[in-house]
């Protein structure tokens, strides 16, 4: 029992990084993209998404409730989906080939994202077994 708690809270904190990582990573795509005027409102919605999602997760440590812990992660799912829903954009408007294999790997990274703090969703709402 203990060993699983201990593996439970180095997941969170992988994840936390990991998402400050995405959020790192979306702002330099941003850097290369605003060179294009074409961009500048793009870039100011997805660097405001995707820091959503890490700030979010980690707003919910410290959540009064259950409920509340809930929903900071059902916001950060919301926000993970608009990010993936950016970068689809960025990807087919973007016309740099430089940037074509960072915009895929970040849009996967998004859906990776997505798919943790979907199943944590799930798992709150007590539809499945695991909870982050």
């Amino acid at each position: 029992m203990q060993n699983s708690k201990l593996d439970k809270d180095k997941f969170k904190k992988e994840f936390i990084a990991r998402c400050i990582r995405f959020t790192v990573d979306i702002v330099k795509l941003c850097r290369e993209l605003r060179k294009d005027s074409l961009f500048w409102s793009i870039c100011d919605q997805i660097i405001r998404s995707s820091a959503s999602i890490g700030a979010n997760v980690v707003e919910a440590k410290s959540a009064s409730s259950k409920l509340e812990y809930k929903k900071f992660f059902e916001i950060a799912l919301k926000s993970s989906n608009e990010t993936t829903y950016w970068l689809l954009v960025v990807k087919f408007v973007n016309g740099n080939d430089n940037l074509k294999s960072e915009i895929i790997r970040l849009y996967n990274e998004a859906i990776e994202i997505s798919k943790i703090i979907g199943s944590s969703v799930l798992t709150l709402k007590g539809k499945k077994n695991f909870t982050f």
